[in-house]
């Protein structure tokens, strides 16, 4: 997986969630590790794991439990 799939992945997860549009900046964190930063109106971190093998649905479903509490 790379940061452009993250990147397409994580905004559909925001969108279903409400965000609406918001900026979406994703940045290796640690191997298999990534960090996704939100701006707008409800800005937040999140850090997501994802490397070789990864499924969307595994990484929607990481994008969805943070974003639920935070």
């Amino acid at each position: 997986m790379d940061a452009q799939d993250l990147e397409r992945i994580a905004r559909l997860a925001l969108r279903e969630l409400g965000a609406g549009n918001v900026g979406v900046t994703i940045e290796a964190d640690q191997p298999d590790r990534w960090r996704i930063t939100v701006t707008g109106p409800d800005s937040s971190t999140l850090l997501v794991r994802a490397g070789r093998g990864t499924t969307a649905q595994y990484v929607r479903q990481q994008i969805y439990d943070q974003w639920r509490e935070r």
